[in-house]
Formats: C-alpha cells, sequence, structure tokens
C-alpha cells in the first residue's frame, strides 16, 4: 500500500509560482485578443445571421452547414472589428468608455493585432465560399470593405456615417439568408430593411449617452453637433416609425402570418413611442431607455419571426 504523499495534496501553481504566472499572464492575453473581436456585439451577428440561415431556407436545416454558415459570418465580423480597432486605437484612447480596450491601454501589439484581424476575416470568407455559397462570401467582402474602407475613415468627418455604417451592421442578416437560400430574393431584402432601419434609433440612444466621449474624440456625431439633440431625436424617431411597416413586410412576402404580424406591429408601436419620447425629452433617462428597448426589441422580433415558421 502506498502513502498518500501530502505534497501532491497542494496545487501545482503553488509549488511554481513562476508557471502560475505565466498561466495568468496567458490567460490575460487571450482575454484581451477575444475582447478585440467584441464578442457582445459579435454575439448579435451570430443571432442575426443564424435567424437570417433559418428564414431563407426552404427545406430541412442542415445544422452543420448552418453552423458554418453562422462561424464564417461570426469569424468576418470579429475580424473586422479588430481591424477598425486597429485604425481607431488613438481616438480609443481619447474616450472613458475605450481607453481600456486592449490597442490603446498597450497590452496587445499592434502588429500582432493586425495580423489577428486579417487572419479571422481571411478564414471566414474562406468558410463561406467554401461551405455556404460565394454570393454570401461575397455579401461579407462587401461588409468588410464598407465598414473597413468607408464608414471608419467616414466617421470622423460627417455625421452621415451613421447611415453608412447602418449597412455592414445590416448585412449578417442577408449573409445568413444567402447561405440558405442562394438569392437574396424579397424575404432577404426585407431582413435587411428591418436590421437597417432598426439601428438608427438604436445608435440615437448610444451616440446622446456617450456625446462627451464622442466630443473628446472629435467624431461629428449628431448629439456633438446639435447639443440640444433636436436632430438625433427627430432621426430615431422618424426611422423608429419608418420600422414599423417594414417589420410587417414579412408577412406579405409569405414568410410569416398574422401572429408575428400582430407581435411586429406592438413592438414597433412600443419603439416608437420611446423614440418619440427621447426626442421630446432629449435627456439621458429617455435614452437609456431606448437603447434597453432597442436591444430587446430585436431579438423579439427575430424569436417572433422563426416561431411563426415553426
Amino acid at each position: 500500500m502506498s502513502l498518500h504523499n501530502p505534497q501532491s495534496a497542494i496545487p501545482n501553481p503553488i509549488r511554481n509560482p513562476q508557471s502560475a504566472i505565466r498561466n495568468v499572464a496567458a490567460r490575460g492575453t487571450i482575454a484581451d485578443y477575444v475582447a478585440l473581436t467584441k464578442p457582445r456585439l459579435n454575439l448579435l451577428v451570430v443571432a442575426t445571421s443564424a435567424a437570417g440561415y433559418y428564414l431563407g431556407a426552404s427545406s430541412n436545416i442542415d445544422l452543420a452547414a448552418m453552423t458554418m454558415a453562422v462561424a464564417g459570418t461570426a469569424l468576418v465580423a470579429g475580424g473586422a472589428a479588430v481591424l477598425n480597432q486597429v485604425s481607431e486605437r488613438d481616438t480609443d484612447a481619447l474616450m472613458r468608455r475605450t481607453r481600456t480596450r486592449p490597442l490603446p491601454d498597450g497590452r496587445v501589439p499592434l502588429g500582432d493585432a493586425r495580423a489577428f484581424g486579417i487572419v479571422l476575416s481571411a478564414l471566414g470568407l474562406a468558410l463561406l465560399a467554401a461551405r455556404a455559397n460565394l454570393l454570401a462570401a461575397f455579401l461579407a467582402l462587401a461588409t468588410l470593405v464598407v465598414y473597413l474602407a468607408v464608414y471608419t475613415p467616414m466617421k470622423r468627418r460627417t455625421s452621415l456615417a451613421t447611415l453608412v455604417g447602418a449597412v455592414p451592421g445590416a448585412l449578417p442578416a442577408l449573409i445568413g439568408w444567402t447561405a440558405s437560400h442562394g438569392a437574396v430574393a424579397a424575404g432577404g431584402a426585407v431582413l435587411f430593411a428591418i436590421v437597417f432601419l432598426w439601428q438608427i434609433p438604436h445608435f440615437m440612444a448610444i451616440s446622446w449617452l456617450y456625446r462627451d466621449d464622442y466630443r473628446q474624440a472629435g467624431f461629428p456625431m449628431l448629439p456633438v453637433l446639435d447639443p440640444d439633440g433636436r436632430r438625433a431625436g427627430r432621426q430615431a424617431a422618424v426611422y423608429a416609425a419608418a420600422l414599423v411597416p417594414c417589420s410587417l413586410a414579412p408577412t406579405l412576402v409569405g414568410l410569416a402570418g398574422v401572429t408575428y404580424f400582430a407581435i411586429a406591429l406592438a413592438l414597433g408601436l412600443a419603439l416608437v413611442a420611446l423614440a418619440v419620447r427621447f426626442a421630446t425629452r432629449r435627456d439621458d433617462r429617455s435614452a437609456r431607455v431606448l437603447f434597453l428597448a432597442s436591444i430587446t426589441y430585436l431579438p423579439l422580433l427575430w424569436v417572433s419571426l422563426i416561431a411563426d415558421k415553426i
């Protein structure tokens, strides 16, 4: 019978402090690279592209193919997020909510971050081309180009960048749709339009809440150009109102039935009411409520649309 060695009960990191330090450092480095991909935002991309794939399928869902398509979209979105932060590291350092990101804080070397973003983007495009179709891969490439080459530099020059940025923001829904459907069609166009319009009241609320940060960094967002908030409030209300008929269109093109129609109408009118409230009051509380409502609205709409198809 062997005797139990008390020393073996001591955790290895305590017996090897240098190893423990290396492990902690490695975990911190991994966390920083994950943070560069903006995982919370990428979660929305995953949900949106998955919903688009499901709604675009004309027959039983191939879960393996769906997983590959969603993964490819997520990789491209993650790579775009990394490369965006590479471009905006100087302005990120000026804003309170972004100055502790890995690049402005110096925790990840610039060259490594750039290579990481390129690799993620290339892998995502290759995966979409190989396991989905060339149209989905082309749309993902268009997302990269518009986001990095048009929207990112435009943010420093004009408030119209918000509208341009809504294009790559809405493309994941269309990428998912085309990955399963093989063509854009009316349904794909409707999904794209819904996400495009939804982003404007969502981002008007964000830009109001962080207007001091944007002013500090020199971004000409509407709440910076118009401190009273009238223009931001008006855009939030107008685009929320335009979203209502657009969100009802899935029923008109045969993607959903009357149950979805009723839910979408109720959700849309509630969002309009909150956008009008923000436009009227133009204070942090109404902006925060609109922001929270917007991040609740889209998942509920997708769930309603998918449930109506089951």
